[in-house]
């Protein structure tokens, strides 16, 4: 089809497509960098680090819809800089395109300040520190008003007002006062965190939020003050670190460099959990992300310490080399892409996983396995004839137990309460199995009452069973195939072209779950055995249902970890139920092969085997509180 023409009076063709004025484009172009105030904060502070400064104050009115001002005590900026930075696509963090495969700036477009320039009142005064006087620029608009010099501290001052005063149709759609200061407070904090090294003050309509001082110190003893600050006392955090090589993948070549790797930082303790994901922070390079295989990874390192429709707790950290991750896929720069996906989502889930472990066994990550990178894992499916062991009986623990308690005196002063700490100890707490536990007696028919060294204990024996039958059977997996059993009368799967060629490439997996499967035509497969516990008529779609829960799981993070739901309700049915009555050497046999389990504080579905409360719980309970 022929594309109309269009002609002037005087009867010439007119061209339809012109060039934007650049006032327009810088307008666009802030409708995908400055979302909300939120993103202008974001955008100045990332500029601010950049620059090298040691202490950012961040000032907002209105919810940043009247002002917002950011001050700096970076390098700051001559005159002809503090002007080119206000042209698009002007930047000093990268001068060619080959720079964009290894960025180690948080900022590179160069597109932040004149978009945000274009839609507000906009100043900014900087000077460099060896400079007699500053450069201040106003503009409205994106039209430059005034340059002047002015006098200035060495860094950079950058005043946003009246934030879409242009474009009223993108202020309509700001939210409330508070709700973008939440915004602006959450895009703030996660700088604070990313950069501990680095002091933040936040305040609101002239009311200080927050100050927080530079943290210095070796490891992650400054992250760990900086989440004391923000977010306080009582939540039970796990510190990890470890440090792999990323394998070398079949198509690289002899002279390919090996990838070094490093997740640190702390995760929640054995039952800290949130039903969201707002306090599941994820940094690379110090960049706070959203990546989907890294929160997937996160979650499969949980795997049955979480119940259904709870999210980790953490705040960690992924170092790995800049040419090793994308981080120009999105102008917000929080979604990023990984070169090797999958054997950074192994290396993360494998990295959580060891650090939970070793939560209970208190030994230290053995960096060397996690860099290995096996194709499977320990979790899979387990059959019911499989030999379960039985709860031991043997003789008591020998408990050594230190001096009881005193009596409570009759003063306010109990001895009881332990000195108030005001900064809590994230680094290593204390898991509660490690100390001795003295059983007390059962109540309710299902709850082990227990004492130890710090207070009340409740174990529940069936949760507890449940974990302990559950490991015992993933042992029996890593050991010796699962046996099948033989159907009557095979069947034939026919199955679409791409579900056809997943699932040749999982033959193998499937047999060692003991499901008899084999190539019988291009896209046909026979179904002749299924593993002998399972309790379906339908084979066809018990199968088809293995092959939809092995495609949402990802082989890339662990193959192995099919028909779990099944494994669940196999040791949930052959577990010690509720109005069981076990004799003092069972519980005590109990509650031993419950300190041999990997995950010992949870049972499969996630929900907890033991609950504690401190004496000083019971203190305050009971008013014993000053």
């Amino acid at each position: 089809m022929d594309t109309p023409q269009y002609h002037s009076e005087n009867g010439l063709p007119v061209n339809r497509i012109k060039l934007l004025p650049e006032q327009v484009a810088n307008q666009i172009a802030a409708g995908e960098v400055v979302e909300r105030p939120a993103s202008v904060v974001k955008e100045l502070v990332e500029n601010a680090l950049d620059a090298g400064a040691s202490q950012i104050t961040v000032e907002v009115k209105a919810g940043g819809r009247s002002r917002i001002r950011v001050i700096d005590d970076g390098h700051g900026m001559s005159r002809d800089d503090a002007l080119m930075s206000l042209e698009r696509h002007a930047t000093s963090k990268i001068t060619r395109a080959e720079d964009l495969a290894s960025i180690s700036t948080m900022g590179f477009r160069g597109e932040a300040v004149p978009s945000i320039a274009s839609v507000s009142r906009f100043t900014l005064t900087s000077r460099e520190a060896e400079a007699e006087a500053g450069t201040q620029i106003t503009i409205n608009g994106g039209k430059m008003i005034s340059v002047q010099e002015a006098g200035a501290a060495a860094g950079t001052e950058v005043e946003v007002r009246s934030l879409f005063y242009n474009l009223p149709a993108r202020r309509k759609f700001m939210r409330t006062e508070e709700t973008e200061r939440s915004h602006v407070q959450h895009a703030l904090s996660l700088m604070a965190l990313g950069h501990p090294e680095v002091a933040f003050t936040f305040r609101h309509n002239d009311r200080e939020v927050w100050r927080l001082p530079a943290e210095t110190g070796e490891g992650a003893s400054p992250l760990e003050r900086r989440l004391n600050a923000l977010w306080g006392d009582g939540l039970r955090l796990v510190s990890i670190d470890t440090e792999g090589v990323l394998p070398k993948r079949p198509f690289d070549e002899e002279e390919t460099p090996a990838i070094s790797i490093r997740i640190w930082g702390f995760i929640g303790a054995p039952g800290v959990s949130r039903s969201n994901r707002d306090n599941q922070h994820l940094f690379v390079n110090q960049r706070p992300v959203d990546n989907v295989g890294l929160s997937m990874a996160l979650r499969e390192g949980y795997h049955t310490a979480l119940m259904k429709g709870k999210y980790p707790v953490c705040c960690l950290f992924l170092e790995i080399g800049p040419g090793e991750v994308d981080v120009n896929i999105h102008p917000s720069k929080r979604e990023v892409k990984f070169h090797r996906e999958r054997e950074v989502r192994r290396f993360v889930a494998n990295a959580v996983k060891e650090g939970l472990a070793n939560y209970h066994a208190q030994q230290p990550t053995n960096h060397e396995a996690l860099a290995t990178f096996t194709t499977a894992d320990s979790f899979g499916l387990a059959a019911e004839d499989v030999t379960i062991q039985p709860v031991a009986q043997q003789k008591p623990l020998d408990m050594d137990f230190k001096e009881p308690p005193a009596p409570i005196p009759k003063d306010d002063a109990s001895p009881l309460i332990p000195q108030a700490n005001t900064q809590t100890d994230l680094q290593d707490p204390k898991p509660l199995l490690s100390a001795p536990l003295k059983i007390i007696g059962v109540v309710g028919k299902l709850y082990v009452v227990l004492e130890s060294e710090n207070g009340l204990v409740l174990m529940d024996q069936h949760a507890a069973h449940e974990r302990v039958l559950y490991e015992q059977l993933l042992e029996q997996m890593e050991r010796e195939q699962t046996a099948s059993q033989k159907l009557l009368l095979p069947e034939t799967v026919e199955l679409t072209a791409p579900d056809a060629a997943f699932l040749s490439e999982q033959v193998e997996t499937l047999s060692r779950l003991g499901v008899g499967i084999s190539v019988f035509g291009e896209r046909t497969f026979l179904l002749d055995a299924l593993p002998p516990f399972t309790k379906v008529k339908d084979a066809k779609g018990f199968l088809l249902a293995l092959i939809d829960e092995l495609k949402a799981v990802g082989t890339g993070v662990n193959s192995m970890r099919l028909g779990e739901d099944v494994v669940t309700k196999t040791v949930c049915r052959q577990a010690i139920k509720a109005n069981d009555v076990m004799s003092d050497p069972e519980l005590e046999g109990l509650l031993k092969d419950l300190r041999q389990c990997s995950m010992p504080y949870t049972c499969p579905h996630g929900r907890p085997t033991l609950i504690e409360m401190s004496y000083a719980e019971l203190e305050k309970k009971f008013g014993r509180t000053v």
